[in-house]
C-alpha cells in the first residue's frame, strides 16, 4: 500500500499539498528540514503556506508515514517512511552523519522489554559523539 492510499485509508483525504509533501519527502537524498521540504513545495505549487506544510508534516508523522529526527543544531529533520528505519551516529566535532542500520539495537529493544517492563520506540536515533577521526 502507498504512503497516498496508506492516508486515505485512516480517515484523511489526499489534499494537494499533503501529496506535495510526501513527494519532496520522497524526493529527497536524506533527511529534509522543514524549510527545505516548504521551499522544494513552493516551487511547484507557489501559493503554498508554510504552516500548511508543518500541519502536513505533523500528521504524516502522527501517521507514521514520516518520521522526524533530531541531527544536532536547532532544526528537525524528516525521512519518508517508506525509506525504511535506520538511525545516525552524529559526530559533534565535523558534523558528520554516519546511518547504521536498526538491526544493531534489537539486543538493546529486547533487554529494556525483558529486564525493565519497557516497549522503547527505537524506530529513528540520532546518538552523539564523536567520529574516529575526530577522536585520534
Amino acid at each position: 500500500m502507498s504512503c497516498f492510499e496508506d492516508l486515505k485509508a485512516k480517515g484523511y483525504k489526499l489534499t494537494p499539498q499533503r501529496m506535495m509533501v510526501l513527494e519532496a519527502l520522497h524526493e529527497a537524498e536524506g533527511h529534509v528540514a522543514a524549510p527545505e521540504i516548504y521551499n522544494r513545495v513552493r516551487l511547484k505549487y507557489p501559493w503554498i503556506n508554510k504552516s500548511t506544510v508543518y500541519r502536513a508534516l505533523e500528521l504524516l508523522k502522527r501517521l507514521d508515514l514520516v518520521t522526524e529526527t533530531e541531527l544536532g543544531g536547532d532544526r528537525l529533520y524528516y525521512h519518508h517512511a517508506e525509506k525504511g528505519h535506520h538511525h545516525h551516529l552524529m559526530c559533534q566535532n565535523c558534523q558528520r552523519v554516519i546511518d547504521i542500520d536498526e538491526n544493531i539495537f534489537s539486543t538493546l529493544e529486547d533487554t529494556l522489554r525483558r529486564k525493565y517492563k519497557f516497549r522503547a520506540d527505537l524506530r529513528h536515533l540520532a546518538i552523539q559523539g564523536h567520529c574516529l577521526r575526530c577522536k585520534s
